[in-house]
């Protein structure tokens, strides 16, 4: 009878793509989630059309793109799951504008950005690959031309977030000089100094290193006038978005020799599968290291994320936090399991928290704890009452929650002393 309104833990269907760590699997078994529904690889078009049907939390990496054309067939979708940092291949607004909070894991994979970043770095200044490549071609070159120490040199960090100020750390203990440049006033870590401007920082540095998102403003953020300014013989590091880097400006710098070097690990435009080949024109040049947007790709990065996310999930669908979400009003909850808890996603419109009291008032619910915040045009609101009814009662109320005007998504996250709907 109550089934289509909400559902115990064991009819949530979960879909993980793209082989997210089984980490999450475990996760969400240990917590009582069992259908999952688990898949090494990406889908698009039809055929994620076709599965995403009648999925209730779905977890990704960076290959699905979920457009607002896949998300108005995913019919029963309640929440999206990135299993790394970045959330572009979701349509944020769509997703919030149907009531599914997008959640991610900016912070799990950092260190394995910043070693790599560290390990770039040493490769770049030494020209490790290019003596590498000489003698597995049977060239013994042991000419110092190009080749430095990494003491005494400037780093200069474009994003100084979670990656960018760990970089900063490891930098030092390298004796590096560290210098950064954000859009906002961040506390510096050990010695690292803030600078003005970034072509302040890209006069300065000997080393250039990008920790910035995608948006707007960093598209080409690095073009041939910001690369006109860096210094002659610099390097160039992009581990963060591929659309931040003019890659034909970086390509002629390089030929030109005004940069000595550059590392790549993300591209404008990647390949979607394994066995699709990679095409850009630093392929061949002297001392560019590319890398196939391997920054976070390491065994415990991908356990932190799978881990990491996968709470996220258990921590929405049981008691209804959406703490951390990248679209969506954040409201952290306590566990309580005193009355019962429902959960309303509706339009920030005048009078609908009084039309949603009233609700409860006219059965003589007592609310005993109310969570509202808003984000833009969508409120969400989390509600923990008792009645003097029985559990019909609580349908009723919700049924009266789904049809009030304004509203996106409702649900009862649980009832006390049983399994939650």
């Amino acid at each position: 009878m109550t089934s289509h309104l909400s559902l115990p833990k064991d009819k949530i269907h979960i879909l993980l793509l793209e082989g997210v760590h089984l980490s999450a699997v475990d996760l969400l078994e240990k917590n009582g989630y069992h259908n999952i529904t688990y898949l090494k690889t990406a889908l698009e078009g039809d055929a994620l059309k076709k599965t995403i049907k009648g999925v209730h939390l779905i977890g990704i990496r960076s290959r699905t793109q979920l457009t607002k054309e896949i998300l108005e067939e995913a019919d029963k979708l309640i929440a999206i799951g990135c299993f790394c940092i970045g959330t572009n291949q979701v349509d944020l607004k769509t997703a919030r504008n149907l009531g599914i909070p997008v959640f991610n894991a900016p912070f799990s994979n950092t260190r394995s950005v910043a070693e790599l970043v560290m390990g770039e770095i040493v490769m770049l200044l030494r020209r490790i690959f290019v003596r590498s490549i000489e003698c597995h071609n049977g060239l013994w070159d042991k000419s110092s031309v190009n080749s430095w120490e990494v003491r005494g040199k400037t780093l200069g960090i474009i994003g100084y977030g979670s990656i960018g100020s760990q970089l900063s750390i490891l930098a030092e203990s390298f004796g590096l000089h560290v210098l950064y440049y954000d859009i906002v006033d961040k506390l510096n870590h050990g010695n690292a100094h803030p600078v003005n401007s970034l072509e302040e920082l890209l006069k300065k540095s000997d080393i250039i290193s990008l920790h910035v998102p995608h948006n707007k403003g960093t598209i080409n953020l690095i073009g041939e006038k910001e690369i006109a300014m860096m210094k002659p013989g610099s390097f160039l590091i992009n581990n963060a978005r591929g659309q931040v880097v003019d890659i034909n400006a970086l390509t002629a710098a390089l030929k030109s020799k005004h940069l000595l070097g550059a590392a790549i690990d993300v591209f404008p435009s990647e390949p979607k599968v394994k066995d699709e080949e990679f095409s850009s024109s630093l392929r061949g040049l002297d001392n560019v290291i590319l890398t196939p947007h391997i920054g976070g790709s390491t065994i415990e990065a991908q356990e932190r994320i799978g881990r990491e996310v996968g709470n996220k999930f258990i921590e929405y669908s049981d008691i209804g936090s959406t703490l951390s979400a990248v679209n969506f009003p954040e409201v952290q909850l306590p566990i309580r399991l005193k009355g019962t808890r429902y959960m309303h996603v509706h339009k920030n419109i005048p009078g609908i928290m009084q039309k949603i009291n009233h609700i409860f008032t006219q059965v003589n619910a007592n609310i005993s704890a109310q969570y509202l915040q808003t984000d833009g045009d969508v409120g969400y609101v989390v509600i923990e009452a008792t009645t003097e009814g029985n559990k019909e009662t609580d349908i009723n109320i919700l049924r009266s929650l789904r049809n009030l005007e304004g509203t996106i998504r409702a649900r009862i996250l649980y009832r006390p002393n049983e399994n939650k709907y």
